[in-house]
């Protein structure tokens, strides 16, 4: 089973390509851009409560068969909030506090 490598932040929708050092995912594969994890949901993701990790870049190159992005490409589905900013906000303000490994 391989990450899906979602291509956008469920939040501002800016894309993130397989090969993005700014997408930022948590341990369900929600996923956000940097920007946002820091500045809107303050490592929280506001779905599940726990924290973000940068999302793993996947080899273009197979330097082993049938493993790389040709062989397990990456999602086109995009994917958006369920939460409104208010939401968001109130979820985030109230889990903020306790660190991801406390969660």
């Amino acid at each position: 089973m391989a990450l899906d490598l979602r291509p956008n932040c469920e939040c501002c929708d800016r894309d993130l390509p397989p090969s993005s050092k700014e997408a930022r995912i948590c341990s369900y594969e929600c996923t956000f851009c940097a920007d946002c994890v820091d500045k809107v949901l303050r490592n929280v993701c506001p779905n599940c409560g726990g924290g973000f990790v940068p999302r793993p870049i996947r080899p273009a190159t197979a330097w082993r068969p049938g493993v790389s992005l040709a062989a397990r490409p990456a999602s086109h589905r995009r994917v958006h909030l369920s939460y409104d900013r208010a939401e968001v906000a109130a979820f985030t303000e109230r889990v903020c506090a306790v660190p991801p490994e406390a969660r």
